[in-house]
């Protein structure tokens, strides 16, 4: 059986890209133009090094989108992916074991070593609710062959259709991402840092918390959705500047770093994250 595999992350490694990558306002802007869609995944990973997968969100993806996902993409590269809306959106995590069952036999751990970090992303009407809340971080499972026995209990709907095994046990972290102002509570943070949880520090251009507060000893997450209009306004560098800074108080104190830009209505995202990267690199000649 061996011991755990050396994970891919680290103290201190940085991945920074965008939410998603099929956008067709992205085609001939971002995309060269007459790129077959079939390889904008691959175009994009020649451009960075992260993707957060969000159709993971909206619905059950198969097996074999996640071994195409993982095979179109170069070796170092991972997939940040964010977790059933059915979970967080629709039963608001009450009696979460099946459907996080579902979810993790869904194909996820097809990726392999290319499985990054969960995102849990609460809707902005969850408010704080201690015990709800511990009770689904508790069974969250911290490490991939974790995952592999709690994806055996997937229910009937699978059947066919689930990947259940794990090519290696490696390390499997998860980022909190809320919505609610409850969450300022110090309740709030302290059972997410006792779970090792990271709480997602987002950028909604007001609209919800900014809530930068380290929960994880080994991962911070950031999100970027606008800087002054939701998924639609970009960064310029005296807005990039701060999260630069962040960036780097993240990594000196040992932290992975993932940061996603999520502003794609005018595209936005994918230049905006190139821009931040390049700002951290000059910084750091």
């Amino acid at each position: 059986m061996g011991g755990m595999s050396r994970t891919r992350g680290g103290p201190g490694e940085l991945r920074i890209g965008v939410s998603g990558w099929r956008y067709p306002p992205w085609r001939g802007v971002f995309y060269p133009r007459g790129l077959p869609q079939r390889r904008e995944l691959e175009f994009l990973a020649s451009r960075f090094d992260a993707v957060e997968l969000n159709g993971s969100f909206y619905s059950l993806q198969r097996p074999e989108s996640y071994q195409r996902w993982r095979e179109t993409t170069p070796d170092g590269f991972v997939f940040a992916v964010k977790g059933s809306r059915f979970l967080t959106h629709m039963t608001r995590l009450r009696e979460p074991e099946q459907p996080l069952a579902n979810f993790l036999a869904s194909g996820l751990l097809a990726l392999g070593e290319k499985l990054g970090p969960l995102l849990w992303q609460l809707p902005p009407s969850t408010a704080f609710e201690p015990e709800r809340l511990g009770e689904f971080l508790a069974l969250l499972p911290r490490t991939t062959r974790a995952a592999a026995r709690l994806a055996e209990r997937h229910d009937e709907r699978l059947d066919g259709r689930a990947v259940t095994s794990t090519d290696a046990d490696r390390p499997l972290r998860h980022a909190l991402e809320v919505r609610h102002e409850s969450f300022r509570d110090p309740a709030a943070t302290a059972l997410l840092r006792e779970q090792g949880v990271a709480l997602v520090v987002a950028d909604t251009a007001g609209r919800w918390p900014l809530l930068d507060e380290p929960t994880s000893q080994e991962l911070a997450y950031a999100r970027l959705h606008g800087a002054e209009e939701l998924y639609v306004s970009g960064y310029d560098e005296d807005d990039l500047r701060p999260w630069a800074e962040r960036v780097r108080r993240w990594r000196a104190d040992g932290r992975e770093v993932h940061v996603y830009f999520d502003n794609d209505v005018k595209v936005r995202a994918p230049f905006d994250a190139l821009r931040l990267r390049d700002m951290l690199a000059r910084n750091a000649a």
